[in-house]
């Protein structure tokens, strides 16, 4: 590299450290340090190795770039900045209320592909995004600045499993290690070899460099774009807070501004203005996508008995030939879930992830910044490893759908382990969810491709026991929506059930009609948002609600009721799984938690 341009790149690894630390001091808050120590790493990389179209941050051509130690977000604005797509006057504005630079990086910015600071996600959702590229026959590249700190989250090596495994070698992780975490020095420090021998082991073109040498970054990002048949990861030793004496290499400086900032301008060597003109992406005519027909969702014949789980197969399987942009993923359980309904049908859009939760979710969530139309399934109970990635997907906005079976002690014998029971709470406390919940196969069916077009994290709770169809085929579900299967004017109170425990409601109330007691029954299908008008109606014309479900009480369809009625008074009774559960039958284990006929039949009786 001619020696002009290495100057150039110094000068401008400044500015980025120069903007780091005037945007936190302007905050009073912030991470200059972190940002300073991958200084030079993304200088390079702007100048020299990223296609972007800044003015198009919509074009299926350029490259992604996902800033996994999102706490840097100083360095990520200052490179905006550089770009020419936000004035100082916004870089300033930064932490600041109504500001679209806010403390760690969210998708308000449309450079900004996912939401990052929950450490160790980065690469995880890179991964998704490579993937897809992969799918798509893409240009791009993904590139991924991750902090050493972030290394010792076991998401960062379902990623890297996944990444080898499958050789992504438009995927590129560049590690900034600066050896010094939060509270002290991290695991290996700068044992740059100690983390090349790792992702080593999972397939992966390691190369290891000065973190603060502009020619070696070049050649190590130049490498990595040549590399072939295995992703690369770029191991580069860096000094945290890199270029200002008071903080270079210090602990205790983490996450605070700058003592004194024109102390650390002046020692960088002022304030700067330089400009790049970041490389755009050769013409790509379009990605490639699949095509669609004509969508034929199943029908099955009330009376028939059919496991909820089936449907959601099936029907994903004929959302997939009607619409080229739906993908399937599943976490090494798709002849649980039956999601090989999709797989058989559609082998190159379904993408097994193992048993890796949190790489399933972030799978989706990648797959979803590039366009595609996910569906995620596993066990119910195992989305609770992935909370914090579907947590982070609500703030992307990222709009992916998972589906959660083998819920409840309706499961049976496998016991607790298995059980989802916390899954409709974990699902309704995530920021502008839907969490849907069918009943039989006809509704599974419809519910399934209603999902398709949902913005934001959708839920889909199935039921692993055949069970009745009680709706007729055709029907629409909207989102929201309820059934009324039973309702007089007679009415002593009205059971509010869903998915599995509408049966037990049914029968229920068959069994109170024949002792001479009316009470509606109301298909809760929508959990989330729940449907209130059709709730306060029956507030008010019974005065007793009875919630019923295969689930803890805490958070889940009881207190969304609760939530939709509170403010009328009605007496309402929740009925869910209190104790904790052990081996049996299905309907041992709704009778035993107290969530069967027999359990709703005498709270009807204890209320009237």
């Amino acid at each position: 590299m001619a020696e002009q341009d290495l100057r150039f790149l110094g000068e401008l690894a400044a500015q980025l450290r120069v903007d780091s630390v005037r945007a936190a001091a302007e905050a009073g808050s912030g991470h200059p340090t972190s940002s300073m120590s991958a200084a030079d790493l993304m200088a390079v990389l702007l100048a020299r190795h990223l296609r972007y179209d800044f003015e198009d941050p919509g074009n299926p051509a350029n490259d992604h770039l996902i800033f996994s130690k999102g706490h840097a977000s100083p360095l990520l604005y200052s490179l905006f900045k550089a770009a020419g797509v936000i004035t100082d006057d916004e870089l300033l504005s930064f932490r600041k209320r109504g500001s679209r630079l806010e403390g760690h990086p969210t998708p308000r910015l449309p450079w900004v592909d996912v939401a990052t600071g929950s450490l160790g996600q980065g690469l995880p959702v890179g991964v998704g995004v490579a993937m897809a590229g992969r799918l798509e026959r893409g240009p791009y590249r993904v590139w991924v600045l991750c902090g050493d700190s972030e290394l010792a989250e076991g998401s960062i090596w379902e990623a890297a499993e996944q990444a080898g495994d499958t050789g992504l070698d438009n995927l590129t992780l560049i590690v900034d290690v600066n050896r010094l975490g939060q509270r002290g020095p991290t695991r290996h420090g700068w044992d740059t070899g100690a983390y090349a021998r790792r992702f080593g082991a999972f397939g992966w073109h390691t190369i290891e460099i000065d973190g603060h040498d502009p020619g070696r970054i070049d050649e190590a990002l130049e490498q990595a774009r040549g590399t072939r048949g295995r992703p690369v990861a770029i191991l580069a030793a860096t000094r945290k807070g890199a270029g200002v004496r008071a903080v270079e290499d210090r602990e205790g400086k983490h996450g605070k501004p700058l003592k004194d900032p024109d102390v650390a301008v002046a020692e960088l060597g002022g304030r700067r203005d330089l400009r790049v003109t970041v490389r755009r992406p050769e013409r790509w005519a379009e990605p490639r996508r699949f095509e669609g027909g004509e969508l034929v969702v199943p029908e099955y014949k009330v009376g028939d008995r059919v496991a909820t789980r089936s449907a959601y197969g099936e029907a994903l399987a004929a959302l997939g030939a009607a619409r080229g942009d739906v993908v399937a993923l599943d976490g090494e359980v798709a002849d649980s879930t039956k999601a090989e309904e999709f797989a058989h049908a559609f082998p190159e859009r379904f993408f097994e992830l193992y048993i890796a939760e949190q790489q399933l979710v972030a799978t989706a969530m990648g797959m979803a910044t590039r366009g595609w139309v996910p569906y995620a399934a596993t066990f119910a109970a195992f989305l609770t490893r992935a909370y914090d990635f579907i947590r982070m997907a609500a703030v992307s906005r990222s709009p992916i759908r998972l589906v959660g079976s083998h819920a409840g002690v309706s499961i049976g014998e496998d016991g607790p382990s298995q059980m989802g029971l916390e899954d409709l709470a974990m699902m309704r406390a995530v920021y502008d969810s839907t969490v849907l919940y069918p009943c039989d196969a006809n509704q599974a069916a419809a519910l399934t491709v209603e999902m398709a077009d949902l913005a934001g994290v959708s839920y889909l709770r199935t039921t692993r026991g055949a069970t009745p169809v009680i709706h007729p085929p055709g029907e629409r579900f909207p989102v929201g929506g309820s059934r009324v299967l039973r309702r007089s004017p007679s009415d002593r109170a009205t059971v509010v059930a869903a998915g599995i425990t509408v049966h037990e409601a049914l029968a229920a109330a068959d069994t109170l009609a024949d002792d001479g007691v009316r009470v509606g029954v109301l298909d809760m299908y929508s959990v989330k948002p729940i449907d209130r008008a059709v709730l306060v109606e029956a507030a008010t014309t019974t005065g007793n609600l009875i919630t019923v479900e295969d689930h803890r009480p805490e958070g889940g369809l009881g207190d969304a009721v609760l939530d939709a009625v509170c403010e009328l008074g009605p007496r309402v009774v929740k009925l869910a799984v209190q104790g904790m559960p052990g081996s049996a039958t299905p309907q041992e284990q709704l009778a035993d938690a107290r969530v069967d006929r027999h359990a709703i039949v005498a709270a009807v009786k204890g209320l009237i």
